[in-house]
């Protein structure tokens, strides 16, 4: 059985033909090539395939494709708009970038918690990313990064 999904994708429409049994995450790479969401573990312990469904974080490692009928998911290709995001820029300028593999996921946990709460305390920010795992940069620069966009988008 096949379904039809209709959804949009940083902010395009998408139509699409898929299994109901096939993944968010697989939909992502393997059909329409947003690469940035990684699937690190499979079982929504690690982060790196977060993605934002109408803004709101989710693990889409873990989201059958047809839960997104609908729906305006976010990818970390949709976050520069022209320019990097103040979030992309922060990580970069801050150190909050080693490998990479966890970035995408980072960088969207980060953004959701800012469009959320434009200036969260540090425990705040360490409880957004809490479902996030590194094992580079032990987190003290992801959270300054996360602070320094905090208050880039503030006085920006």
């Amino acid at each position: 059985m096949k379904y039809t999904l209709n959804f949009s994708v940083n902010k395009r429409p998408v139509e699409i033909v898929i299994e109901p049994h096939v993944t968010l995450l697989q939909v992502l790479r393997d059909t329409l090539d947003l690469t940035g969401a990684k699937e690190g573990c499979g079982t929504g312990d690690c982060g790196a395939c977060t993605v934002l469904i109408n803004g709101v974080p989710i693990n889409s490692c873990l989201m059958l494709a047809v839960e997104a009928e609908g729906q305006e998911v976010t990818t970390v290709e949709g976050l520069a708009d022209g320019e990097l995001h103040p979030v992309q820029k922060a990580f970069i300028a801050q150190g909050g970038v080693q490998c990479g593999f966890c970035t995408p996921g980072m960088l969207m946990s980060s953004t959701a918690l800012l469009a959320r709460d434009p200036q969260p305390t540090e425990g705040e920010i360490r409880e957004a990313l809490s479902g996030n795992l590194c094992r580079c940069t032990g987190y003290d620069k992801i959270v300054r990064a996360v602070q320094a966009a905090a208050e880039e988008m503030k006085h920006g």
